[in-house]
């Protein structure tokens, strides 16, 4: 592959993550880690190693700021772009883009973009839970249900691991300026506000969280892999089990699902995924596995169009990149 994998905020927390992730998995991909400091940049690129390169990248011009020679193979977004030019300039190119920060309210930019050029390059929009980590599990756990009735997700975030300026601005417009979460129950969509936005449950050593819906597109995507009648997602933040333990915060997600089960029994069951250093690393690689199949690296690559997570990666995939780089799976009934 001749032409580089832009990613822009590669010097962040989970851009400089993801692009490590990338090397360790394809080593001799090229790399460009893209971000209004320059030095920082081709700092990290010296300590990443192998072809890659440091870019100074300007967000508020339609050209990124960018030599107009520069070709890139996909641009991996890790901010908000209010200004929607980094998924412009994909376009232009017709190089493949992945985009992790967009909640439900405010996906329509994104769709009205493709919509006006279908056919110039792939997106896909990948805001769901750390890009993935829930929803493809959740999918694989599926298949042990004859007929799926609901879907319960929910992640524990800690208070300490909020990651860099970039996500902590997320979190804050997601949580606070944002519409209320869209939820699927018994069949239609509401938004969930007043009783219907709580909900307690136990984390994975059994102690009482409140938590609140989100949005996340998780809930979407589910509602359209499944004939689940009632899908949620709900976020609680404080101190994770591990550190209550004394250890370093972790990152942890709850599915629960209930329906008739492939024996033919109404079940219910409970997957619990931790990840002990945190969401960052989970949140870099769900990236780097959007990236390698967007692009070819795992199987053909795609052609223009408007994708999810679940469209283009096999859920055993994911699941077995994420045992691969720590997450813990423990399930029960």
């Amino acid at each position: 592959m001749k032409n580089p994998v832009l990613i822009l905020g590669g010097t962040g927390v989970v851009g400089s993550q993801t692009a490590k992730i990338l090397r360790r998995l394809h080593p001799e991909l090229p790399l460009a880690l893209g971000g209004r400091d320059l030095r920082k940049a081709d700092a990290l690129a010296r300590e990443i190693g192998g072809p890659v390169e440091g870019v100074a990248v300007d967000l508020g011009r339609r050209d990124l700021g960018l030599p107009p020679e520069k070709r890139f193979s996909a641009v991996a977004m890790f901010l908000k772009d209010e200004t929607f030019h980094a998924l412009r300039y994909a376009q232009e190119q017709g190089a493949a883009y992945l985009s992790i920060s967009t909640g439900t309210f405010e996906m329509a930019p994104e769709v009205a973009l493709y919509a006006q050029k279908p056919a110039r390059a792939p997106i896909l929009m990948a805001s769901q839970w750390l890009v993935g980590a829930v929803v493809l599990p959740a999918l694989l756990f599926a298949r042990a249900f004859r007929k799926l009735d609901t879907i319960e997700l929910a992640a524990h975030l800690d208070e300490e691991d909020m990651g860099g300026p970039a996500a902590s601005a997320d979190f804050d417009r997601m949580t606070t300026v944002g519409a209320n979460a869209l939820i699927l129950a018994r069949g239609k969509w509401i938004s969930a506000g007043g009783d219907n936005a709580k909900r307690r449950l136990l984390d994975v050593d059994g102690v009482e969280l409140e938590a609140s819906a989100y949005s996340p597109f998780d809930v979407l995507s589910l509602a359209a892999a499944t004939q689940a009648h009632s899908i949620r997602f709900d976020l609680a933040v404080g101190k994770t089990a591990s550190r209550r333990r004394g250890e370093p915060f972790s990152t942890e997600i709850v599915i629960e699902m209930s329906g008739e089960l492939a024996d033919g029994t109404a079940g219910r069951v409970r997957h619990d995924l931790v990840h002990p250093a945190g969401q960052a690393p989970v949140t870099a690689l769900g990236v780097a596995v959007g990236v390698e199949h967007l692009i070819g690296l795992a199987g053909a690559a795609v052609g223009p169009g408007l994708y999810l997570p679940e469209v283009l990666i096999e859920p055993e995939y994911m699941v077995r990149r994420l045992k691969e780089f720590g997450m813990q799976f423990r399930s029960s009934k």
